[in-house]
């Protein structure tokens, strides 16, 4: 472990030590025109900012600022021309002894129904005029609750939270300086109060620190986070929730034992030792009624080894990210360790290590063996994070468990397919791609089911082991789904998720966090049925 430190002190960088925003949620059943504090927000559609025959707010809510406020309201949004639509915002500077501000931030159309994205998008915009005011103290209320049901408004506060802390955290570990955000307290208005809705505020507050954790992973350059420094995080998590986690870590000479070389012959050429993570999540009390694994590939960093990455388009400077997969795992593990789920237990797995180049690396045409058995002829190098995972899909699979989800920024293909915000699902299970799907669904994050054609195999074919690691460039997110389902047992459940396309946002720089709302919300939905 000593020389995986060393390593990561590569170039004398190290990230300084910065708490993520802490910011309380409280709901109040006040009317918000009786609210004082930093800046009173309020959720607006485009049908809200409808005006009456005397070119007055037809929306009472809207109109009864408007009028407590001498009308101010409407003046400042009809001479900036706000309509509700997305992105817009109008902030009003207030005298008296109300709110200092009152902004209307908008929501588009957001006909009713189950909260969407918009609300999350409030919420960010929401974050982004209290840093720019410098506003402690804020509240969030809408325009209209119609058509929004009790349960309906809980999602909704829940995604408007989700949103703040997001919009209000941002990584400076890597700056020389950086300003602590201001925000402290969000006041929800109209919502509903009570333990239910507190529970859920409380629920995304603890994804959120998940999510912070899985985005701080990515974001960590290559000569920061290696494979040990992972492996370190991993114990972070057991041991900070050691009521629930415990932990094994597998050297290199371990993982020779378990005839990892598939894995192995990844890991080869790098200086920093791989390290093979397996976190396992038991409930504190009552009984386990299903065992489930969590699959993530930990590349943290991909040079492409022998068919190294070249030319525009290439990414070499991102691959710091093509641990994405083993951060949504991590992440997920930091959730659910503070939720605490009853009857489920989860195993963690992650098959950290570096795909670089030495005379000790692994070279096209090698053939490799994994651990059950099964020979692999490796016809390009850049095609590993498949390798490493078929080693822990194996040992997933020898746990025990009845499900297998697997995550992984694997192919370029899959963006090509679906963009930069859309993870594709593989999987033979109707029933467990009904699960996850809907569990993207309630987490607010993009899935979207891909074919296992399985007559595409014949391109994965060998002449000289059971198999080749890559087919070529046609389907290339299909072969590597079908590749990965030759090492999951056949009494097991499985489904892939490339997520290559949504683990980082290239307008922000920044790594998403992508997976963890819906991986944690598909364990806690395993936990009660």
């Amino acid at each position: 472990m000593a020389h995986a430190l060393a390593k990561a002190t590569l170039g004398l960088t190290l990230p300084a030590q910065i708490d993520p925003p802490k910011i309380s949620f409280t709901a109040k059943d006040i009317d918000s025109v009786e609210w004082k504090g930093d800046l009173l927000a309020v959720g607006v559609t485009e049908k809200d900012v409808t005006k009456d025959e005397t070119s007055k707010f037809q929306n009472p809510i809207l109109r009864k600022l408007d009028s407590q406020h001498g009308g101010l309201l409407f003046q400042v949004s009809t001479e900036e021309d706000f309509t509700g639509k997305p992105g817009q915002s109008v902030i009003v500077r207030l005298p008296g002894l109300g709110p200092k501000r009152v902004g209307l931030f908008g929501l588009g159309k957001c006909n009713p129904g189950p909260p969407t994205s918009a609300h999350r998008s409030l919420g960010e915009s929401i974050a982004s005029a209290a840093k720019a005011f410098q506003a402690n103290h804020v509240a969030i209320t809408l325009a209209s609750f119609e058509g929004l049901t009790p349960d309906l408004k809980l999602k909704a506060a829940s995604a408007i939270a989700t949103g703040t802390l997001l919009g209000t955290y941002e990584d400076n570990r890597f700056k020389s300086e950086s300003k602590k955000p201001t925000l402290k307290s969000v006041d929800f208005l109209g919502f509903g109060v009570g333990p239910n809705l507190e529970k859920k505020l409380k629920y995304t507050e603890d994804v959120f620190t998940g999510v912070i954790l899985g985005k701080e992973l990515v974001n960590s350059p290559a000569n920061v986070l290696t494979p040990g420094v992972l492996a370190l995080e991993a114990g972070k998590i057991a041991s900070k929730y050691n009521d629930v986690f415990t932990i094994k870590i597998l050297d290199t000479e371990q993982c020779k034992e378990l005839k990892m070389g598939s894995y192995l012959g990844v890991a080869a050429a790098s200086a920093n030792p791989p390290k093979f993570i397996h976190l396992l999540y038991k409930p504190p009390n009552g009984p386990i009624k299903k065992k489930l694994a969590l699959v993530g590939k930990g590349l943290t960093f991909d040079s492409g080894g022998y068919n190294i990455k070249t030319g525009p388009g290439c990414l070499i400077e991102l691959m710091k990210f093509d641990m994405g997969g083993s951060a949504a795992v991590l992440g997920a593990a930091k959730a659910l360790g503070q939720i605490k789920p009853a009857g489920v237990e989860v195993h963690f797995i992650v098959a950290a290590c570096e795909n670089m180049i030495s005379g000790t690396g692994m070279r096209p045409g090698d053939i490799v063996t994994a651990s059950n058995g099964k020979t692999i002829e490796v016809n390009n190098t850049d095609a590993e994070g498949r390798l490493t995972l078929a080693d822990a899909l194996v040992y997933a699979c020898n746990q025990g468990v009845e499900k297998i989800v697997d995550l992984a920024t694997l192919t370029g293909a899959c963006i090509v397919a679906l963009g930069p915000s859309i993870a594709g699902v593989f999987t033979p299970s109707d029933e467990l791609a009904n699960e996850v799907v809907a569990a993207s669904e309630v987490a607010g994050e993009k899935l979207w089911r891909m074919p296992m054609e399985e007559s595409y195999w014949e391109m994965m074919k060998s002449g000289v082991a059971d198999m080749a690691n890559s087919g070529g460039r046609q389907g290339g997110s299909i072969l590597a789904a079908l590749f990965l389902k030759q090492f999951v047992d056949e009494k097991v459940e499985w489904l892939h998720i490339d997520m290559a396309g949504p683990v980082w946002d290239d307008k922000k720089k920044t790594a998403t966090g992508f997976a963890i709302p819906t991986l944690v919300e598909w364990v806690v939905c395993n936990s009660s049925t």
